[in-house]
């Protein structure tokens, strides 16, 4: 084991840098850089943008400007001295190869430089905004985990039932339906739309929240929650759910099952004492790497839909805005995760059935 372990780690290298290498590629071509954004706000073309530069080039404006070509868009009539300085500013004074080495090197310690646009380093703004991605990944985890293992393994023992077809149906449309789209229509619902206004639109707590009583706190904390969860696990709900069903009756169809009947068991004890463990096998190993989804990728939308100060909307502000440091640094960090999460789910599996063995295969 410890031969493979080494062997994954040695081929995170070269996934990473391919990763971040065709990311940065794409950048490259891709129009309304940061640059550009500053000019779009001189040039008066992005009223309210967010892009700012440092010490003041507002001045260069004016006359003596040059009406010659420009490789950035609306950069006619600008000053070249000015578009220098902004390029030397966001680093795009150097070749993009000079460029990718050196992100890359400060990547590898872990150094994310600072914000374009928010003045602030980059790993500060993610840990500023990790506690509420944090709190939509745990509770996600707890309820999808929580409802569907239960539900799943009572649709495996009712296989067929009126219970199982009633249930399946209602899980499947759950999981057609975008979370997004639910989480509009929970708003429109029970947020103030066009019904009733029992929940609030916005933020994980009230404005008012550390004047709160302490057993208020709480309340307030998942009322602001649930609207945000519901849309949310209904994805994770369902496929947790058919893919217990679906692992039970595997394993309920197997030998070992008829053996242990024949000895006498009841269906209480041959299900928990021995189907429950090797049935529940893929979904224990799959915990880590449907965490680490929860957390950081399914909730860029719904941050947004209800205004949730966390990692996903981070993200999406970061690409409207071409703030690049923030989103190469949390591509880079979710690429790392996913990668060490793929690695432990498989050593999860070792764990849990001994049996398995990856040195006798292939990475």
């Amino acid at each position: 084991m410890g031969a493979y372990i080494f062997r994954r780690l040695l081929l995170m290298i070269p996934t990473i840098i391919g990763i971040m290498a065709i990311s940065f590629t794409v950048i490259q071509f891709a129009p309304g850089g940061p640059v550009e954004q500053v000019i779009a706000q001189l040039t008066g073309d992005a009223q309210g943008a967010d892009a700012r530069i440092s010490g003041g080039g507002g001045d260069l404006l004016g006359s003596g400007l040059d009406e010659g070509s420009s490789k950035y868009r609306g950069a006619q009539g600008l000053d070249p001295e000015l578009i220098a300085k902004l390029e030397k500013q966001f680093g795009f004074d150097k070749p993009a190869l000079t460029r990718f080495g050196a992100m890359m090197w400060n990547y590898i310690r872990f150094d994310f430089g600072e914000s374009f646009f928010r003045n602030t380093s980059v790993l500060e703004l993610i840990k500023e905004k990790l506690p509420v991605s944090a709190s939509l990944g745990v509770w996600i985890m707890i309820f999808s985990y929580g409802i569907s293992i239960p539900l799943g393994i009572r649709k495996a023992v009712k296989d067929g039932s009126t219970f199982d077809v009633w249930t399946s149906g209602i899980i499947i449309i759950g999981y057609a339906v975008p979370s997004f789209l639910f989480g509009i229509l929970l708003i429109v619902l029970f947020a103030g739309g066009s019904f009733y206004d029992w929940f609030p639109l916005r933020g994980l707590v009230s404005d008012n929240f550390d004047q709160l009583a302490w057993w208020q706190k709480p309340l307030d904390y998942f009322w602001h929650l649930t609207l945000p969860l519901i849309s949310l696990s209904l994805a994770a709900f369902a496929t947790t759910t058919l893919l217990t069903k679906n692992s039970f009756i595997e394993e309920i169809k197997k030998q070992y099952v008829v053996t242990a009947r024949a000895k006498g068991l009841n269906e209480r004890q041959m299900l928990y004492g021995h189907v429950f463990r090797n049935a529940m096998l893929i979904i224990i190993a799959g915990f880590p790497g449907a965490f680490i989804s929860a957390f950081f990728t399914g909730s860029l939308l719904i941050e947004n839909i209800f205004s949730l100060d966390g990692l996903g909307r981070l993200g999406y502000l970061s690409v409207v805005n071409r703030d690049y440091p923030i989103v190469f640094a949390t591509l880079y960090i979710f690429s790392l995760l996913g990668l060490f999460v793929s690695l432990i789910s498989d050593l999860i599996y070792t764990w849990i059935d001994p049996r398995i063995d990856f040195e006798r295969r292939d990475v």
